[in-house]
């Protein structure tokens, strides 16, 4: 069994239109003008980069944009909506395979990995990707070794793996699987309900008492962690978090030290680093994966441009702690649109042999991906853009001729 990282692939129709209350980054940049061909091809980088670091890599593919079903659904098409719902039927958020779905693995379950495919109910530009999802999903885990399971329903928020750790000695071994939740009633919407994780829970025939239900604070969600992948992590045996992380980080500690006596915590105080900077950076929105030297924390490049951030990395780099090696990546379109390395890859433990191949990446396939990219990706997407009829022609297309040099065209 391996650890293998699903990178969604930026879609065609990048662009930024603010569509996430909550999420800083997304709205601040909303009108400014966005680079999709940039943005795949940095993804592209990334997945490249995991692969020189010995990691298995797969990819999610973009969902037809615009979504016409969605628009049928409500009573217009893309000409005729309001330049809102063209916003919502074009996003590309789907890119953010983090909350693609929550899976746990056969050692945690009833010996099949599970993958249960998230609603995002609570913002309606996403809202409508679950179909999508849940197709590709089912296609690239059809093998017997997995379950797949459609979406909580509404009204419980479930937001995927990006609201989810998994604690073990090794990715093989049982686990302490961690679902983070939030409260509503702060200025920002709390996306993860518990009712949904509990129910992904049962689904997955966890074993309640190695199942922990965590709030996140308050304090992080109303500073712009509108996931719990913006202000925690955990890899194996380590869980990488910011003081700030849950309402009470005393209790969950010393229930995982109960549960997983082997677990090493690091926590990030806020005199070091601040929420507010451990937000802006994406500090926690890295990849921690299992490398052959060791843990190693794969970083957003805004990093190492957040003075207290970085300070804090190379004095824990330069220490003894269980990270051993820092990793800095380019994923600045995504960042700018409020996502990072950890949003943009959806883990799953299991026998890479089991995985549909079509969905398996070496960099021979990357550079077929690459050369879609570059010549059918638009260059830029400017806020007053979207309602070009050739545009939209142009992203549909770009999109079409992925599938095909992936032979993925079966997904439609």
């Amino acid at each position: 069994m391996r650890e293998i990282n699903f990178d969604g692939i930026v879609g065609p129709s990048h662009n930024y239109a603010g569509l996430s209350p909550g999420n800083l980054a997304a709205t601040r940049n909303a009108g400014h003008t966005a680079h999709p061909r940039a943005a795949a091809l940095q993804g592209v980088a990334k997945m490249r980069a995991n692969l020189a670091l010995g990691l298995t890599q797969g990819i999610l593919l973009p969902h037809p944009r615009p979504d016409d079903a969605w628009l049928a659904s409500l009573s217009t098409g893309y000409a005729a909506a309001s330049p809102h719902l063209q916003a919502q039927a074009l996003s590309a958020s789907p890119m953010w395979a983090a909350n693609a779905a929550t899976v746990s693995p056969a050692p945690d379950t009833d010996g099949r990995c599970h993958l249960s495919v998230a609603n995002l109910v609570t913002m309606p530009h996403r809202s409508h990707e679950w179909p999508h999802t849940l197709a590709q999903l089912r296609l690239a885990f059809a093998h017997p070794s997995f379950a797949v399971h459609g979406p909580v329903p509404a009204p419980f928020g479930d937001e995927g793996a990006a609201n989810h750790m998994r604690l073990c000695d090794h990715h093989a071994a049982p686990a302490v699987e961690v679902f983070v939740y939030g409260r509503a009633g702060g200025r920002f919407p709390a996306r993860q309900h518990r009712e949904a994780s509990e129910a992904i829970a049962r689904a997955h025939r966890l074993d309640p008492a190695r199942t922990l239900f965590v709030e996140q604070s308050e304090a992080a969600i109303a500073a712009g962690a509108f996931h719990n992948d913006v202000v925690a992590v955990a890899n194996e045996r380590v869980l990488f978090a910011h003081e700030h992380a849950f309402a009470d980080a005393a209790g969950f500690h010393a229930d995982l030290r109960r549960l997983l006596p082997s677990v090493e915590i690091v926590e990030v105080p806020a005199a070091a680093v601040p929420l507010t900077d451990a937000i802006a950076s994406y500090l926690f929105n890295a990849q921690l994966v299992t490398t052959a030297d060791g843990l190693t924390l794969i970083v957003p490049e805004e990093t190492r441009a957040t003075p207290t951030v970085w300070r804090w990395l190379e004095d824990h780099h330069a220490g003894n702690g269980p990270i051993r090696r820092v990793e800095v990546v380019d994923v600045r379109e995504s960042m700018a649109n409020g996502g990072g390395p950890a949003c943009l890859r959806l883990r799953v433990v299991c026998d890479p042999a089991t995985v549909d191949p079509r969905f398996l990446v070496d960099d021979a396939r990357l550079d077929r991906v690459a050369a879609v990219i570059e010549r059918h990706w638009p260059e830029t997407i400017a806020a007053d853009a979207i309602a070009d009829p050739a545009l939209v022609t142009r992203i549909r297309a770009a999109r079409a001729a992925l599938l095909d040099v992936l032979a993925l065209s079966d997904l439609g």
